[in-house]
């Protein structure tokens, strides 16, 4: 039986040790980001946000240890980069029960917020129920988990939406794995779409009309990128993310990973 309540890619997070300077690196490229807001207590962290029509890229450090945060932190005492990928859930309640009917214990949900400055000035705040599926499930090393969104209007905010570089959302999400084809039908198998074998790699959808995951090897991502894009990428897990822009003049252009958090970026026509 299809997850009724997992509505395909939601945002991708960034995991950095110095936020502030990550989100002006971010800003230089191009990108409109958020003011910096701080998670509730409990979870220990800060963000910047990248939002685009229908998803966004989250940059993420941490603040204070907190037991929340243990694999993060872990992460981050090896690499920086992308740690992991939110589905949209509508409701994070159900979609957990959904895990659960499955045989998969899932953490959560959680409940937690963050002030936002608004561009017109006072404070609103951005509230959401988020699930994780188990930590040992994670595809190619990619953790993934589902979030709602209580407040919308708080994260989607049209004054940063508006990019310089003309991004407009997320195309393709690309997993550096030992073995694509095992690593795909792992995500496939947690959330519930057909992985397929392609020249590239191995594809999964993320649901509707929001952005794919490709598994790839060592080889396929030597392949797609030179050496010097590839410099400051992760041996294996999340190493590049293929964004959307309606700017013709950057559209096929590609930022190496050391220049993007260890991130390869690549734009390509909305």
């Amino acid at each position: 039986m299809a997850l009724k309540h997992i509505l395909g890619l939601d945002h991708i997070v960034v995991t950095v040790r110095d936020l502030d300077a990550a989100a002006l690196r971010w800003q230089e490229l191009g990108f409109a980001v958020s003011p910096r807001g701080t998670h509730s207590p409990h979870l220990g962290s800060a963000n910047y946000t990248i939002v685009f029509d229908d998803d966004y890229i989250e940059l993420l450090g941490v603040l204070t240890p907190t037991e929340h945060l243990k694999p993060t932190i872990a992460f981050l005492e090896k690499r920086e980069g992308l740690e992991r990928a939110a589905f949209t859930t509508d409701e994070a309640a159900a979609g957990a029960a959904e895990l659960r009917a499955r045989g998969l214990e899932p953490l959560g949900p959680v409940h937690f917020g963050r002030p936002v400055e608004l561009p017109g000035g006072g404070v609103g705040e951005a509230r959401f129920n988020v699930f994780r599926w188990p930590i040992a499930e994670a595809p190619g090393g990619l953790r993934i988990f589902a979030c709602q969104h209580l407040t919308r209007e708080t994260v989607w905010v049209p004054e940063l939406q508006q990019h310089a570089n003309g991004a407009r959302r997320l195309v393709r999400i690309e997993i550096l794995a030992d073995d694509p084809a095992a690593a795909a039908a792992h995500l496939s198998r947690l959330i519930d779409e057909p992985a397929t074998a392609t020249a590239d790699g191995n594809r999964v959808p993320s649901g509707g009309s929001r952005a794919d995951f490709l598994f790839y090897d060592a080889a396929t991502f030597a392949r797609r990128y030179p050496a010097a894009v590839r410099a400051g990428a992760a041996a294996d897990g999340g190493v590049a993310v293929v964004v959307a822009t309606d700017d013709a003049a950057r559209a096929g252009t590609t930022v190496p990973a050391a220049d993007a958090s260890g991130v390869i970026l690549h734009f390509v026509p909305a």
